[in-house]
């Protein structure tokens, strides 16, 4: 059976980096994306731990890495392939852990075979010196290694490619279902575990259970008195097209501004546009709900009661600090009323109803309640009233038994760049800045500290075009443009040019490529092909 990482969880916990004797961070500027995260890695490596980083950028943790891959844009399978390699044929493979708890490893080796590290140089830009010196660090024989990977392995066109190779990597040497191992995804914001437990996926339901199982279905409906669709819903990424498509006319939107978060954002601006209606749910008015039919106002976190799903699994309550403004509601609350008034009962008189329906649908959730979360959370799985919670996945065994080794060969990024788009975009994040600034945005305090969108680029590459600090340039792709100011500096690499996401004066996803993984359809945010030039103060 395949050892799933479909839903994006840590296999461990948090705390658990303390007991880390080697991580490795991939795809992923914790600093800047999830900084309590990012300052536990700082103090375990202070405190003895050895850091391997991949990453194109330079940053805090690739100064502080004992090795630091600058491997190139998009590579990143290659590269995982290539570290197998060299831990297969220097025998660094957890021989035990790989014949009593995995399957398939003969197709491993044969696929990781022809990674040799001279076509991985040429692909990745990484020697066969730091190739080596890699594989050897993470196998670490009798250490724990972690493996903490972001966004930046994510979102590509290959980004499933991307989680199978690193996953194929932890159990390749043994890291799984041990303290201070495993593999961890850091989420994109604040409860996404939560979300996609809760089914707000396109191909499973709540709990990620498949939509061949009949027995759940049965389940829900006798619960709902609802007869389910059985198949499988639109990616959120395939909606534009669908509307485009006239197969969808009316959208439903809470929580996400898509005029300035998606990839090619004018593509989804063209596909709202065309909507017959659109109702907006959001705590500001955000530019998407600026385009809404209706809007209807929602209460934030601090106004309402709940709970959240974290990164590590931990379900932790949510508590009412102050009332909602004006006619802002909870979520929770509009649904039902919403649904009320379509013909639909939700007899939910508070968010502790929803909550018990919850576990009595997930049996991941099964044994947790308000009351048993009231003063700290619990880690699903949690089946049972008398479960301690799970701070460790794959103790042992794997969940659905054997995890399977699925190696991926390396494909190159959809768009790379040419003669007329010479250098590559990735987006970036700042640490004061939150997503794209609905909310940290109407903050003084915080705004003051990052105001302004910077383009950063190489010196190498200021030469060339005739750049000095902040000169204001158009970044432009095939889908559209961008003016901004730039920092010339060594921390993005020759050719390529990386900008925040956060401000809606700089919108950037404009230039970014709605190519889609085949798998998760995540869309690739991270490489397109730009031209930079300098325009006039």
């Amino acid at each position: 059976m395949a050892i799933s990482f479909g839903s994006g969880a840590m296999t461990n916990s948090i705390g658990d980096i303390r007991e880390s004797e080697v991580i490795m961070v991939i795809g992923s500027n914790a600093d800047t994306s999830h900084p309590t995260i990012g300052l536990r890695i700082h103090q375990a490596v202070k405190n003895g731990a050895k850091l391997l980083v991949v990453d194109p950028r330079r940053t805090a943790f690739a100064d502080e890495a004992d090795i630091w891959l600058r491997s190139n844009p998009g590579s990143d399978v290659a590269l995982l392939n290539g570290m197998a390699r060299v831990i297969i044929e220097e025998e660094l493979w957890d021989k035990d852990f790989v014949e009593k708890r995995t399957e398939n490893f003969e197709e491993l080796e044969i696929v990781t075979a022809k990674y040799t590290p001279e076509m991985v140089e040429k692909i990745t830009g990484i020697s066969e010196e730091q190739l080596r010196a890699a594989a050897r660090l993470y196998a670490s024989p009798g250490k724990r290694c972690a493996i903490f990977y972001g966004m930046g392995l994510a979102h590509h066109a290959s980004g499933t490619d991307n989680v199978k190779s690193v996953a194929n990597l932890a159990m390749l040497c043994g890291k799984m279902g041990v303290a201070g191992g495993g593999v961890n995804p850091l989420r994109g914001q604040n409860n996404v575990q939560g979300a996609c437990d809760m089914g707000a996926l396109f191909n499973t339901l709540p709990g990620y259970s498949g939509l061949e199982n009949d027995d759940v279905f049965d389940r829900y409906e006798k619960m709902w008195q609802v007869t389910l669709p059985r198949r499988k819903g639109k990616a959120a990424t395939e909606v534009w097209d669908a509307i485009l498509e006239d197969e969808i006319h009316g959208l439903y939107v809470f929580g996400e501004d898509p005029v300035l978060a998606d990839p090619n954002a004018h593509h989804a601006v063209k596909a709202l546009e065309k909507l017959n209606f659109m109702i907006v749910q959001d705590i500001f008015l955000t530019e998407t709900a600026k385009m809404a039919d209706v809007v209807f106002p929602a209460a934030c976190y601090a106004e309402k009661d709940g709970t959240f799903t974290c990164t590590e699994r931990r379900v932790q309550r949510v508590r009412k600090a102050v009332n909602p403004p004006g006619e802002a509601k909870p979520d929770w609350q509009i649904f039902k009323e919403f649904s009320q008034r379509m013909g639909y009962a939700m007899n939910y008189s508070k968010p502790e109803d929803v909550f018990d329906e919850v576990t009595q649908l997930m049996p991941q959730y099964g044994g947790i309640t308000y009351a048993r979360i009231e003063k700290e959370g619990l880690q699903w799985p949690c089946p049972t009233a008398d479960h301690p919670g799970t701070p460790i996945l794959h103790v042992g065994k794997f969940t659905q038994g054997r995890g399977l080794f699925i190696p991926e060969e390396y494909t190159a990024p959809t768009e790379m760049p040419d003669g007329e788009y010479p250098m590559i975009l990735t987006t970036i994040r700042e640490t004061p800045q939150y997503n794209f600034g609905s909310m940290t945005r109407q903050t003084p305090e915080i705004e003051n500290l990052c105001p302004e969108a910077f383009a950063e680029i190489n010196p190498e590459d200021a030469l060339r075009i005739g750049l000095v600090d902040l000169d204001r340039v158009e970044v432009t792709s095939r889908r559209g443009s961008v003016r901004l100011r730039v920092k010339v500096t060594d921390k993005s690499q020759p050719g390529t040019v990386a900008i925040p996401y956060h401000f809606a004066e700089v919108p950037v996803n404009n230039l970014t490529l709605n190519s889609l993984d085949r798998l998760s359809r995540s869309p690739q945010y991270k490489i397109c092909s730009v031209k930079v030039e300098k325009v006039a103060a």
